[in-house]
């Protein structure tokens, strides 16, 4: 649930495929390589750009970089360390060859590779490690020392593993040996995943390391976890591009499903493939094992069922953990697993996402007598630092740091960064971007009856994602409770005939699961059993801006200036948060129904299953699907594709004209010429007299002069043609601030000699005044609807 939205496939798996068995020995280094933290690196052949490893021409398939970072041995050096390779120092041995303890004259204990002579693909895994390993260096990948190239020996060396592999200590356990505890197995997967993001992120082009796999993940006497044998890996492609090989290589068991069937490799096939070592850790189980039934040999078939209903969760634990876990955090990881083994490659989650999350998990150990066993609540994660809304971000190297002016989370799901919060500390003092979702896994049973079964007189709206109910869960337990007590939520069921909707449900959980500010709207919860998708938002008592802009319902009082600068200013502050992070996010649907009011008035965003993750600086993010509402889209997000974050705030300056006019941004019951509110009363917010005319009439006049045309003015800038030429919502709020700080002196109190109350005569002045307005008899607009929560039925889709 990035949380990650918990998704599961429903595909049985194929073994059609033959799969070359690779080496599964132990070996690698003890310390954190050269650099100690990991350095990017350019695998074209330059690290850094400066270097570029140069090849001897003797032999296409033995070719050996020259300028590498690794010792050359000779053969008879090798021997010696290995006391002639004798069977004794034999500490394993797969389809390269044999691997051997040894001594170097240095007195270092190594671990020594050698090549089967009469393995071609082990000569061609072989002229790839030292390749990858002379470029590559991180804590969490393994440390090649050198290597041998003397006739047709070929020979590599690593720093030794007294641990050995993480499948010697998950399977076929002797009678002495310990399980590993739940600390250790998540302490392990943050390791591996912390490896795999680097040579994801950091290394140029990215590698895709193809033979993720328990035996392949070796540990240190400290159960540090290095990722080794990098034989198969292969340059990535950019993007989300697929590398297509003609000979599919891995290991039965590992290997994702479309590289399995068609060859086709990204870097989201090692995701499936960390997934499979997830599922490993929290079932003790192997990938492939012929000694069970023919139903559970495959284990990732075997968990499908428990992996798609959370009340079968707990079944999938290691037996050997002995219950021995904080039941919220292992509900969270199995959840990260059922991601990562998607069907749809770009239905699973990036690496860096993986590693804030696991990073999370293992900063919450298991202590004994103190984690309850309720159920897959979500506990509260640690704000990111003592001060909220300080930044916190993580760098592919796996180090932590603080930082001032960080950024934050893309919607698109080839492009999901990593979450940090701004520098804008000061400035938004209540927010903060989660390092993971805080949320409450809901089963449907529940929420079922938390909205008596989805009762037609419990919808307080519906759209294009589908219904959302009234409903009462009990304050504490979040357990279903009776109507009228506990806790109002306001539940939103996606259609599930709707491809769209689900697009959105996981974008919503992406972005709020992990947004916190007191303008953006809470979301508490979610719920994914089978195809049905829900989210659990806090309840807003007074339904949505358009609500109260433009129906027309006795009961409801029309807002006044104030109440209407007091909403402004806070959908201008929850944008202003989203902006405010460094790869900001675009809202990208900024409109009045989305803005949910609660009983105070207080304006909170809601709907973000359009929200993106936009480009740094003025850049503009492109898409080929135009989405949103018209009216409120920019002209340059409708014309061109091309996505800012001032594109935002054109919506923004929609909002603020809907709100001076209190008509609606599109209403084609208006005369031709006149539907699109923005084209047809723009030119008169550039004249004082003719902005008195479009000003709401149910204000009655009751606003500053001075405010209107300040606001006018604003408005102006936020629609400019240019989206360069906007205000960015910083200088927004600043200015609604200024704006709200202009104080309403009725006319009557500005007599000094004048005491009583506004007559009936001063009443029909000002609304004279407004009668002259061909505004008057459009100010209904077209019926709003019973659209507290709606997704508008404007939506763009191209």
């Amino acid at each position: 649930m990035s949380c990650f939205s918990c998704i599961s496939s429903h595909r049985k798996i194929e073994d059609s495929t033959r799969i070359p068995r690779s080496s599964s020995s132990r070996y690698s280094n003890d310390d954190s390589s050269e650099s100690g933290r990991g350095k990017a690196v350019s695998l074209d052949g330059s690290e850094n750009g400066r270097r570029r490893a140069s090849f001897n021409g003797r032999d296409k398939d033995r070719n050996i970089p020259t300028s590498t970072t690794a010792r050359s041995f000779t053969f008879r050096e090798l021997a010696s360390a290995t006391k002639n390779f004798k069977s004794s120092n034999l500490i394993g041995e797969g389809g390269f060859g044999r691997v051997y303890k040894g001594r170097l004259d240095t007195g270092q204990i190594v671990a020594v590779k050698q090549l089967d002579q009469n393995s071609l693909q082990g000569n061609q895994e072989f002229i790839v490690e030292v390749l990858m390993l002379s470029l590559l260096h991180h804590p969490n990948l393994v440390n090649l020392i050198g290597y041998c190239t003397d006739g047709d020996q070929r020979l590599l060396v690593y720093e030794y593993m007294p641990m050995g592999s993480l499948e010697d200590h998950l399977f076929d356990l002797s009678s002495d040996q310990e399980t590993l505890d739940w600390n250790t197995r998540m302490k392990i997967a943050v390791g591996a995943a912390q490896g795999l993001e680097y040579l994801h992120c950091k290394a140029n082009p990215p590698v895709i390391y193809r033979d993720l796999k328990s035996a392949n993940i070796l540990l240190d006497n400290d159960f540090n976890p290095k990722l080794s044998d990098f034989g198969l890996a292969k340059l990535g492609p950019v993007g989300d591009n697929t590398h297509v090989s003609t000979r599919v290589m891995g290991t039965y068991g590992y290997c994702a499903p479309e590289y399995a069937m068609s060859g086709k490799l990204t870097l989201k096939s090692d995701i499936y493939s960390f997934g499979v070592v997830l599922l490993e850790l929290i079932t003790g189980r192997k990938a492939i094992d012929f000694t069970k039934v023919r139903e559970e040999q495959s284990l990732v078939a075997w968990s499908r069922p428990f992996l798609r209903d959370r009340k079968k969760f707990v079944q999938l634990a290691d037996p050997l953990l002995q219950g021995r876990f904080p039941l919220r955090c292992y509900h969270h990881a199995v959840a990260i697993t059922s991601m990562c083994l998607q069907e749809q490659p770009n239905f699973r989650p990036l690496i860096r996402d993986i590693v804030v999350a696991l990073e999370y998990l293992a900063s919450q150990p298991y202590k004994p007598g103190t984690h309850n066993t309720r159920g897959p609540r979500s506990t509260p994660p640690p704000s990111p630092s003592r001060r909220e809304g300080s930044a916190f971000s993580r760098e592919p190297d796996g180090t932590s740091k603080n930082n001032s002016n960080e950024n934050a989370f893309s919607g698109s799901s080839a492009k999901n960064s990593r979450f940090s919060a701004s520098g804008s500390i000061d400035e938004f003092p209540n927010g903060q971007i989660l390092p993971t979702p805080n949320l409450i896994v809901f089963s449907f049973a529940e929420l079922r009856s938390a909205t008596r079964n989805f009762k037609p007189d419990t919808v307080l709206g519906e759209g294009g994602f589908g219904k959302v109910f009234k409903g009462w869960i009990d304050e504490k337990t979040y357990a279903p409770s009776k109507i009228g007590s506990g806790m109002v939520v306001a539940v939103k069921k996606l259609n599930s005939e709707s491809m769209q909707g689900f697009e959105e449900w996981q974008s919503e959980v992406n972005f709020l699961g992990r947004l916190s500010h007191p303008n953006l709207v809470k979301l508490l919860g979610y719920c994914w059993e089978d195809k049905e998708l829900l989210l659990v938002y806090e309840f807003m008592q007074r339904g949505s801006l358009e609500n109260h802009l433009f129906r027309r319902i006795s009961s409801m009082q029309p807002l006044s200036w104030s109440i209407r600068l007091k909403i402004t200013i806070g959908a201008a502050r929850g944008l202003a948060f989203l902006h405010s992070s460094e790869k900001q996010i675009i809202y990208r649907d900024f409109k009045a129904s989305n803005i949910l009011l609660d009983g105070h008035f207080n304006a909170k965003l809601s709907d973000f299953g359009l929200a993106k993750n936009g480009p740094s600086g003025g850049d503009s993010h492109v898409t080929t699907r135009i989405m949103g509402t018209y009216g409120y889209a920019a002209p340059e997000y409708v014309a061109t594709g091309h996505l800012y974050v001032k594109s935002d705030v054109y919506g923004f300056g929609v909002v603020l004209l809907e709100m001076l006019t209190g008509l609606r941004a599109l209403d084609t019951n208006r005369p031709s010429g006149q539907h699109n509110l923005v084209d047809w009363l723009k030119p008169s917010l550039l004249d004082r007299r003719k902005l008195i005319r479009v000003m709401d009439q149910r204000l009655e006049g009751q606003y500053p002069s001075k405010g209107a045309v300040q606001a006018a003015q604003l408005t102006l800038k936020c629609l400019a043609p240019e989206s360069k030429n906007r205000p960015s919502m910083k200088e927004v709020v600043e200015a609604l601030e200024q704006i709200q700080a202009i104080k309403f002196i009725p006319k009557e109190s500005r007599t000094p000699s004048s005491t009583r109350p506004a007559t009936g005569h001063h009443r029909h002045s000002q609304h004279s005044v407004h009668q002259r307005s061909p505004l008057h008899s459009m100010h209904g607009g077209a019926a709003a609807g019973h659209r507290a929560y709606p997704h508008s039925p404007n939506a763009i889709q191209r």
